[in-house]
């Protein structure tokens, strides 16, 4: 399962390249980000500073010492001179300084948190933005290879694994550290003998780091992956309930579905597991330096060593340095994640589009000759040779302005890859397509696919209104044309029995309409806005009879006084044609009108034999099918 394998990659923790290019995106916040900044430093100010007050406090009015640490002298000598000599005074004094530090880092901290999740979300935004336009712009070829699912995952989960570092992960990093490298400082200044002592539990508790990192990165490997396949197995079995119900697979599939989501769920608990572990393992840790605060803290203060307050303070930065710590073995995990999803989002964003123009690229505007000139293309390899796998094979023939061809064939003979070609959807491997003597390839894309109006075999409908789905955002297809299109197509009177008429809400794909429905108002949409070139891929394939005939009537309107290719099994729709072509195996075989092919009584006459005269009963010799048709004939 591709999408499971992709998710399992983690990445290195902190690549450099990476978070470079991410924090590219914070480029156009820079005032926001750099007051987000501030307000960390300030915030970590103000919370190493209360110990201090509370050091201060104790000494100089409540046990009437002085320290001799120079982080103590300084403290003191920035307060002494503001603090009153009388006692209650001051420690009124300094608790209203402390009341004030605590409004403080509430001020700091809001700004902080405000304009880390406010860049946060503009940066998602535009990189969301970033991936959606690039998708838009991919091939069609990139979703043959690249599922559904692993494409939502990107745009989903993994921009808010960057968000969620954005906003909490290098944040929290940067605010932990100016914490500890405070906390440190201002211990060593007072005390170092006391600050060793409060130390001397770090490498155990980085040791249990360490372990931790270890047990949970494996768990979070697991709960990706475990993710990536529940996503597509939902995707899929969501996709196809309609399959699972006639054929009775509820049962089985959920056996499945409850395997999968197992595995997610005993991933959980085992990252559970650790974090139970982990966190008590550092809370006896820092009760054990609070321990040898108070042991070696009071030892010294008997012999006059250290003050009351030197000691109460280092048990408040004790129980306020591991705290820190904890964090940062989360944030690694976050860092770490982030890390990943940004490899995949990079990696998506790098992919070439494939299809692309150049820049500046002419617009077609002749009369819309089209040229197919030793055209050979291959949507792959072969497996074995390795050789392109060959779907067309040196086809050429033209298509005048205002012709209509069709194109038959049975299944694989390559009728709708040419349409794919045409479109530019695919580019050829050898030869040319060529419109008005021109490369297609030299034209702008944007104004080679706007010259054509498409009909596919699956009719696809968006969620929105009918008239929406005709005029798909086009402005100049107004409300008048969207009706006349539709009454061209025989689709109108079935709209206005509707409640809301053409502005009857459709549901995801248009699950409401019938398969013919959905078809009449893809012609309809084709028709509305007035293509040079029209063309219908097995358009016709999914209406019953009655609809086929009133599609037929309409299509006598709808290639008038334009260009128009036709790819159809029912031969029926494409009798009138100027031109048919006959594919067979990826190559050209017969080319001529209806009545032309079936004077040559091969492939095409094979295939009218087939499917209307049935009736007569044929001798099983004229009834051969064009598969068995040898390459000589």
């Amino acid at each position: 399962m591709a999408d499971a394998h992709e998710e399992e990659v983690l990445g290195k923790a902190y690549d450099a390249r990476l978070m470079k290019r991410l924090l590219g995106y914070l480029r156009p916040y820079k005032l926001q980000t750099a007051i987000a900044l501030g307000s960390i430093v300030l915030k970590a100010l103000a919370d190493i500073l209360g110990p201090v007050l509370t050091m201060v406090a104790i000494d100089r009015y409540l046990a009437g010492q002085a320290g001799t640490g120079g982080a103590y002298r300084l403290a003191y000598s920035l307060l002494s001179g503001r603090l009153s000599p009388d006692a209650y005074t001051g420690i009124a004094q300094i608790g209203g300084v402390y009341i004030g530090l605590l409004a403080f880092s509430f001020v700091v901290e809001y700004g902080q948190t405000y304009y880390m999740q406010w860049v946060g979300q503009m940066a998602m935004f535009d990189l969301r933005a970033e991936i959606f336009r690039h998708l838009q712009r991919m091939h069609v070829g990139f979703y043959d290879r690249n599922p559904v699912g692993r494409l939502v995952t990107r745009v989903t989960t993994d921009v808010d694994a960057l968000n969620e570092m954005f906003t909490a992960g290098v944040v929290s990093i940067f605010e932990d550290i100016f914490v500890l490298a405070g906390i440190i400082a201002i211990m060593l200044g007072i005390d170092w003998r006391l600050a060793l002592i409060t130390l001397c539990v770090v490498p155990l508790i980085l040791g249990a780091t360490l372990v931790f990192r270890k047990f949970v990165r494996d768990s979070y490997r697991r709960i990706r992956t475990a993710i990536a396949r529940i996503n597509a197995y939902l995707q899929e079995h969501v996709s196809g309930i309609v399959v699972l119900q006639l054929f009775n697979r509820e049962e089985r599939s959920f056996d499945e579905f409850e395997k999968v989501n197992r595995a997610h769920m005993d991933a959980y608990k085992d990252a559970i597991l650790a974090h139970a572990i982990y966190y008590p393992v550092v809370e006896i840790l820092s009760a054990v330096a609070i321990a040898s605060v108070i042991w070696f803290g009071g030892m010294r203060v008997l012999v006059g060593a250290a003050t009351i307050g030197v000691v109460v303070a280092f048990m408040q930065y004790a129980q306020r340095f591991f705290r820190p710590i904890q964090d940062l073995s989360e944030k690694y995990n976050i860092l770490q994640a982030a890390m990943a999803s940004s490899e995949r989002v990079f990696k998506l964003l790098d992919t070439p589009a494939g299809i692309t123009a150049r820049p500046g690229a002419p617009q077609p505007e002749g009369p819309g000759r089209i040229e197919f000139e030793n055209v050979w293309f291959a949507y792959g390899d072969n497996k074995e040779t390795g050789e392109p796998d060959w779907v067309l094979r040196d086809v050429s023939f033209a298509i005048e302005p205002g012709e209509t061809i069709a194109i038959v064939g049975h299944t694989g003979a390559g009728k709708t890859t040419i349409i794919s070609l045409l479109l530019r959807f695919y580019d050829v491997q050898r030869g040319a397509i060529k419109l008005d003597g021109v490369d297609i390839r030299e034209f702008d894309l944007t104004a080679l696919r706007q010259r054509s109006g498409v009909v596919l075999q699956d009719p696809f409908l968006f969620t929105g209104t009918i008239e929406q789905n005709i005029r798909l955002g086009s402005a100049h297809v107004t409300a008048e044309r969207v009706e006349r299109a539709a009454e061209q197509v025989n689709v109108a009177e079935f709209v206005r029995t509707l409640p809301g008429g053409f502005q009857e809400p459709m549901q995801e794909r248009g699950s409401t309409l019938s398969t013919g429905q959905k078809q009449l108002i893809s012609f309809a949409r084709a028709l509305a806005h007035d293509p040079k070139l029209l063309v219908l891929d097995e358009a016709t394939s999914s209406v019953d009879t009655e609809t086929e005939f009133r599609v037929r009537d309409a299509l006598s309107r709808m290639v008038e006084g334009r260009t128009s290719v036709i790819v159809a099994h029912r031969l029926s729709t494409i009798q009138r044609a100027d031109k048919i072509l006959v594919m067979h195996k990826g190559k050209l075989r017969e080319m001529g009108s209806h009545q032309e092919l079936l004077a040559q009584r091969g492939i095409y006459w094979k295939l009218y034999e087939l499917q209307y005269k049935d009736q007569e009963l044929p001798p099983p010799s004229a009834v051969a099918s064009p598969d068995t048709v040898s390459a000589d004939d």
